[in-house]
Parts: structure tokens; sequence; C-alpha cells
């Protein structure tokens, strides 16, 4: 027997079953009301977010982060965000806490606790201990007169109006407000403390950000007997020949103290034969262009990237404000070591 077919379109049909309708509608509800939640945040914050920063700061020990289920899981981002931008952090799992792991937490530590209820059990039982070591609490909680709240020493309201879910039963709107306001904390803290890109990178030595963050022009940049270089005075033959020899596409041009004057490109040899020119007849002076686009040797190599991209060049030379020229770095050098 053959299954009738149905078509899309036909009378009768919903609009989630046409493509994409429910879906898109669907998906702008739940982004309107997590964006509502985190805006309702910045009206709502007061002078317990000011004292929650002092606590955090002021802080000899580490922050611990503390929540049950999906709070706990953003108190792990929480706390991975603070320790990578200058705050030490690390999370505990509370019901690990009362079991045993509560011998991580120190004196000088500072608590995160976050609940949403402010009831929950397990972020409860942890409170009497970090009473008796006189740990300061910072709650993050959506009801700012329960019992988390009431033994904080600085309460965060991150309370909304309603969740994203249809049944109100996932949390959602409640735990992008929660991670928004830790992402505040952490960013205020990165500022107190004067944190910079490259402390930054010292926290993140692997991976792309890693090297675009740790990697100098100078750890990539061909010099010595690898840097293409003429003086001004040979004949345009020679500065082929290197441009050849080099495989930069390129050479420098020093004049007789061995300061750079400018380079001859690929492209500038081709602009001189469309020219009819005769290279027996200039130097490699005569060839060069003027005021090339330079980069210190300790700048970032994501600093070459920025300033090749914006003058839609493949090549910088290397070089300080005194024309003292250290070489020559090239695109494809960033590209081979993931800079770019």
């Amino acid at each position: 027997m053959r299954r009738s077919k149905t078509k899309l379109g036909t009378k009768g049909t919903s609009a989630a079953d046409k493509p994409n309708g429910g879906s898109l509608s669907e998906g702008r509800r739940v982004l309107r009301i997590e964006a509502r939640a985190v805006q309702a945040l910045i009206e709502r914050l007061d002078d317990q977010f000011g004292k929650a920063v002092d606590l955090l700061f002021r802080c000899k020990g580490k922050v611990v982060v503390s929540g049950m289920g999906k709070s706990g899981l953003v108190g792990q981002k929480i706390a991975a965000t603070m320790a990578s931008t200058g705050t030490p952090a690390f999370f505990l799992h509370p019901a690990d806490g009362i079991h045993g792991d509560l011998g991580m937490v120190g004196r000088a530590d500072v608590l995160i606790a976050i609940s949403n209820s402010g009831e929950t059990q397990e972020i409860l039982q942890l409170l009497p201990y970090v009473e008796r070591l006189g740990i300061p609490v910072v709650s993050l909680t959506g009801r700012v007169n329960s019992t988390l709240a009431k033994n904080s020493d600085a309460t965060l309201d991150v309370s909304v109006a309603e969740e994203a879910c249809p049944m109100g039963l996932a949390p959602t709107a409640s735990t992008t407000a929660t991670l928004a306001m830790g992402d505040a904390l952490a960013v205020v803290l990165l500022q107190k403390r004067g944190f910079k890109q490259d402390d930054f990178a010292q926290f993140h030595p692997g991976g792309t950000l890693g090297r675009r963050l740790l990697v100098r022009v100078r750890d990539l940049m061909h010099g010595g007997a690898d840097m293409p270089v003429v003086a001004e005075t040979v004949p345009a033959t020679a500065a082929i020949l290197e441009i050849t020899a080099k495989k930069l596409g390129m050479t420098t041009v020093i004049d007789a103290g061995g300061k750079l004057i400018g380079i001859i490109t690929d492209g500038d040899l081709r602009r001189f034969i469309h020219k009819g020119g005769d290279f027996a007849k200039v130097t490699a002076g005569d060839l060069a262009s003027r005021n090339p686009k330079v980069i210190k040797p300790d700048d970032l190599a994501a600093k070459a990237v920025e300033q090749m991209e914006r003058f839609s060049i493949t090549t910088l030379v290397v070089a300080e404000s005194d024309r003292k020229m250290f070489g020559v770095i090239h695109l494809h050098d960033l590209l081979k070591n993931g800079i770019v």
C-alpha cells in the first residue's frame, strides 16, 4: 500500500511545518527574551556590585565559584574567565565540597555562590563552613530575599521576568543573565588590576590566540644572510638576481651607510618593463620605491598582518626609526605560523 504524500503549503499546514517559518519565529522569541534579561541587569546594578568587586579585588587568596546544575556550568565559565584575566579562581562543585573538597578552600579566599532560587541545599550547606573561616560570600541569585542572599556579604540580583523555555522549566534567560553578570565582574576586575594584553598572552600560550599575542616580528622575519638586500649603486640586474635568489618577491635597497632607502618588488620590475625601460641603463637606486612600509622587530606579528591588510601588501621591511634594518617579513611567514 502506497503512503500518501503531504504537499507543503497546502491548506491546514501549520507555520511550524513550513520551511524555516516556525523555527525562525521561535528562535527570535528566545533571543528577545534573553536580550531583555541582560538589558534589565543594567538598570538594576547598584552599590552591591561595587561591594562585590571590592571584595574580589581585595581577595588575597583565590576566588572560589560554586553552583549546582546549570548554575554550576555557568560558574565554571565565570571561574575560567576570571582565571584567564588576572583573578585567580577555580570552580568547586558544592556536592563534592560538602564531601571533602572544602579542604581546597582557604581563609584568604572569597566565595561566589550561584543559585537562582537562593535555596539550593548543597550551596546552603557550604555557608556554615565558610562563615567559620571568615570567608566573604558574593551571591548571584534570582531572589534577593532568599536564604543565600541573607547570608551573603554582597548580593547581585540576576532575576529574570521569564525564562525562554515556554514551560518555564529549563534555565535559559536566568543562566544567560548570570553569565553576563559574571563577565561584568571579571572585566571590571581586569581593568582594576591593570591587566594588559601581554599579561593575557602569558595565560594563553597555546593555539592561534597564543601565537597572535606572543609571537613577535623578529621571531618570523628573514634576517642576516636570508634578508634580500642590495646597494643603491649596483646595476638593476643585480637587484633582479637578489630577488630571484631570496624568493620573497622583493629586495631592500640601502645607501652607502647601510641605511634603508627603499625596496624593489616584482611589481616595480613589471611596471619598468611595461614602460619600455632598459635594466642595463639603471641602478637599483633608480628602480627603488622610496619610503617603504616598515615595522619594528619587537612589534607583534599580528600587527604585521594588520598593516599588510591595510595597505594591500605582502611584505614589510623590519627596521627601526633610524632606518636601521633587521630583516624582512612576508605574508607567507605569517600564514605558515598561524598568525593570520
